[in-house]
């Protein structure tokens, strides 16, 4: 028996090299941002397309600035969460992998706050524009909040109670 097991206590972790760590890290964070593209493309191109309605003619001034913020938004976090594809390609092969990994995955966690925002002021521009009623902020500050806890706050608690130091 080896002498961890001997004494009771566990080993945590892997037992890999600082190259296969990056290498499972890369793999792992690119499945990730799978996702956040994939919501951030899509989010994006609908609102390309807004402008090129009827209705766009009808918003007011506020509402035409949360749009055009929106949309830089948007173009924004679709550059963030699309960084880490680039990055990895331009620098391939240069034996900088964990470095490479530790700016994608920077990169990555920007894009999500960018599309946190994003999402956040489309909702605030299409519950303006559909409903007109005061209580509209205070909707899109829950769901803000909805996103802050799952996004942020659950991952952080877990971050936090499940990790020795």
């Amino acid at each position: 028996m080896p002498d961890a097991e001997q004494d009771g206590s566990r080993r945590r972790g892997r037992n890999e090299t600082e190259e296969e760590r990056a290498d499972r890290m890369w793999t792992e964070l690119i499945q990730e941002v799978r996702v956040a593209q994939m919501g951030v493309q899509i989010l994006f191109g609908f609102l390309l397309t807004v402008v090129f309605t009827p209705t766009y003619e009808d918003l007011s001034g506020t509402d035409r600035t949360i749009y055009i913020v929106t949309v830089v938004l948007g173009a924004c976090a679709t550059g963030a969460l699309i960084g880490p594809v680039s990055l990895h390609r331009l620098v391939s092969g240069r034996r900088i992998k964990p470095q490479a990994v530790q700016w994608a995955s920077r990169l990555t966690l920007l894009g999500l706050a960018l599309l946190l925002v994003t999402t956040s002021s489309s909702l605030l521009l299409i519950l303006r524009v559909a409903t007109h009623d005061d209580y509209v902020p205070y909707l899109v500050a829950g769901v803000v909040f909805w996103y802050l806890l799952c996004w942020f706050g659950l991952p952080m608690w877990a971050r936090h109670r499940h990790t020795t130091r």
